[in-house]
């Protein structure tokens, strides 16, 4: 069964377009190392009411910021461990991540974790 890692990021409106250059680069190497999905998704809807808790609200936005909801898609949680693996060794990446100031958003907000694939319609 396919394994997912997913990753809610805070996203400053005014860095959309920088985060969606880098997130282009990185989706690329991503998929060049096997990953079979790459998806980055900005939010649009999100103050919906009556339906739990918001992702801005969970994600505690500050004024100007919109979050992003992604997800990459592996074969399983071993391909998920061996394409990472190669991402973090590829000098693509490397001359990605030179800089953390210099990226579009605070890497220390972001939610991550891994999710085992249960319903694939």
């Amino acid at each position: 069964m396919a394994y997912v890692d997913g990753f809610l990021l805070p996203v400053p409106k005014r860095n959309v377009q920088a985060y969606r250059r880098i997130a282009q680069k990185a989706g690329r190497i991503w998929r060049d190392h096997g990953a079979l999905e790459y998806r980055e998704c900005a939010g649009d809807d999100l103050n919906v009411k009556g339906m739990g808790v918001t992702f801005p609200r969970r994600m505690k936005l500050k004024p100007g910021e919109t979050v992003f909801f992604s997800w990459i898609v592996y074969k399983s949680w071993a391909h998920r461990d061996r394409v990472n693996a190669k991402v973090m060794k590829d000098p693509r990446m490397a001359k990605m991540m030179d800089d953390p100031k210099a990226m579009p958003f605070d890497g220390k907000r972001m939610a991550y974790g891994g999710f085992k694939v249960l319903v694939d319609l």
